[in-house]
């Protein structure tokens, strides 16, 4: 009888390891594929499809490490990254970023004065790349206002967050100072009757 819980013991005891070792190879082998194929390297600025994002800091045959813009250094399981959709913001011919602001302004504006606002704001945030040029299009004809989107490049992934604010802000500024309308949803209600009235 203790013989054969002894036997149960020890295949459940297999089985254990069993599994350990599968997650265990299955990093490994993940590992070795990441290292050969090179999808991201140290440095590299990534977005994986879970929605952590941050800069490679180490790949190991196990996991990789992120440093996200919070400061907090996240390690991933290879198994999972060799899983996964990965963006990887600094690949391509240069590791510069861009970025797409949209804006909307009041029909009737003088477009060629929208176009020129948004150059000069571009051209003078120092974080803005000057090669590529920004660029400034006209996108559609929209419900309450005229579509416009200005394109600029960033050196780094990484500070786009902070000149994009940047943007923002002076354009905002900008567009007041120049009287130029920025439209925004109305509603009006109209009240037939008023309760109780009869």
């Amino acid at each position: 009888m203790a013989c054969r819980y002894d036997r149960r013991a020890g295949i459940c005891g297999y089985i254990a390891i069993g599994f350990v070792a599968k997650d265990t190879l299955a990093n490994l082998f993940a590992g070795v594929f990441i290292l050969a194929d090179s999808p991201y390297k140290i440095g590299d600025y990534v977005v994986l499809d879970s929605g952590e994002r941050g800069k490679v800091t180490h790949i190991g045959i196990r996991s990789t490490r992120l440093l996200t813009r919070g400061d907090v250094e996240i390690t991933i399981p290879n198994a999972v990254m060799g899983n996964t959709r990965i963006s990887n913001e600094s690949g391509g011919p240069h590791e510069k970023y861009r970025l797409n602001i949209k804006i909307g302004v009041a029909y009737g504006s003088d477009i060629d004065q929208v176009k020129a606002v948004l150059m000069e704001v571009a051209l003078n945030e120092n974080e803005v790349c000057d090669e590529p040029e920004p660029r400034v299009r006209f996108r559609s004809f929209g419900n309450s206002s005229l579509d416009i989107e200005l394109l600029c490049w960033v050196e780094i992934p990484e500070v786009r967050g902070r000149v994009l604010d940047a943007l923002n802000t002076t354009i905002y500024k900008r567009f007041t100072a120049e009287g130029i309308e920025i439209p925004y949803s109305k509603h009006d209600i109209f009240i037939k009757e008023m309760p109780g009235s009869d």
